[in-house]
């Protein structure tokens, strides 16, 4: 009989969190310990399973969202949103870069009252390190819906596709450089 003595058991927490394309919130969330997982998807809007065109079209009213699984042993939720307010501009209402349309909001759908409570917390602190205002939504989580297989893992698989090295690597490099202590070792 084996014992279990002496192991921690993981405290996993999900974030959900969208920033203009997933696949660069992905890219970036992949790179972090203790991320057990991301999933790119949407939500925020009122139709039932969207495709990424309908999504796209802006008449769904979802967000693309990445889902971060994490353990709250390695990195806090905290730690996650500190990340997510340096890698996106947040004082852009719907929009990233020429990412255009309300699906590229800046949005964090928290979980629970004591993320909530934190993302107050920590959007009042980030307040005074942009020069614009932050418009980043704050919602209670909606239903999520993964996107399409294609979307999963899309920086790692096609790191050269255009979009991808000229937008997705240097937010990525960015990371690096800024979270190097937060950065999974390669």
């Amino acid at each position: 009989m084996e014992s279990n003595q002496g192991v921690a058991a993981m405290t996993k927490e999900v974030a959900v969190l969208g920033g203009g394309c997933f696949w660069c919130l992905e890219a970036v969330y992949q790179e972090i310990k203790g991320v057990q997982q991301v999933e790119s998807g949407y939500t925020g809007g009122q139709v039932a399973n969207p495709s990424y065109e309908q999504v796209c079209e802006g008449t769904t009213g979802h967000a693309e969202v990445v889902a971060v699984t994490f353990d709250t042993d390695q990195i806090s939720f905290r730690e996650l949103l500190e990340i997510f307010f340096t890698i996106h501009d947040p004082t852009t209402l719907n929009r990233q870069g020429n990412d255009v349309g309300t699906q590229y909001r800046s949005a964090i759908y928290y979980q629970s009252p004591q993320q909530e409570t934190e993302a107050k917390k920590v959007m009042a602190e980030m307040a005074n390190v942009w020069d614009a205002p932050i418009v980043t939504e704050l919602s209670p989580a909606e239903t999520y819906y993964k996107a399409e297989d294609y979307h999963q893992n899309y920086f790692r698989q096609h790191p050269l596709q255009g979009y991808c090295a000229f937008v997705v690597a240097p937010k990525v490099a960015k990371l690096r450089k800024i979270f190097i202590d937060k950065v999974i070792a390669s």
